[in-house]
């Protein structure tokens, strides 16, 4: 697997070997003995998979007290895919790195605890799935709002204004956000 840093060094891009012939392909996606040997966590306690409609914007979430690592990769379709720095003692708090991942590129994103998380489908549908490395904690999700100008996220929209839940529309901005220290 080939692991590339992203503008922000602890949110890695993780590129598969993909082995294909005429009847399809075949692909690792997770090896514990690869995360271990490049000191990555690889304690995941739960999986997770999202369908999402073109033009949905699910983010930016995170976990204060249970901060989740996240191992994402679309198993069907496209999505922009983003990291937030929360952590205030971090040289790139309040950085965001974003990739483009789908079903034919299947690359993941490492996105590591102490950073909010989100995604725009740019397909017509996309699928992803993600292993976290804490459980959720209803009463411990956050989230920050995902068009803070001190962030400045360049989001590939398709339309002026992205498909929201209401939490994700009504989130607070960097300034008033609940902060890793």
């Amino acid at each position: 697997m080939k692991i590339t840093a992203t503008a922000i060094p602890e949110v890695l891009l993780l590129e598969p070997v993909v082995h294909g012939d005429h009847r399809g392909f075949f692909v690792e996606t997770f090896r514990r003995s690869w995360f271990d040997a490049r000191g990555l966590p690889a304690d995941f306690v739960q999986d997770n998979h999202s369908k999402s409609g073109q033009g949905t914007l699910r983010g930016l979430h995170y976990q204060l007290n249970k901060p989740q690592g996240k191992l994402v990769r679309a198993i069907q379709g496209e999505i922009f895919d983003v990291a937030v720095d929360l952590r205030k003692a971090s040289p790139t708090f309040g950085k965001w790195a974003g990739v483009t991942l789908s079903a034919d590129n299947k690359r993941q994103l490492w996105v590591p605890p102490g950073f909010a998380h989100g995604f725009y489908v740019t397909s017509e549908t996309a699928e992803i799935v993600y292993k976290c490395t804490e459980y959720y904690a209803p009463e411990d999700d956050r989230s920050l709002r995902w068009n803070d100008e001190a962030i400045g996220i360049r989001w590939p929209l398709l339309e002026d204004s992205p498909v929201l839940s209401d939490r994700d529309r009504d989130a607070p901005g960097l300034q008033a956000a609940e902060l890793f220290p």
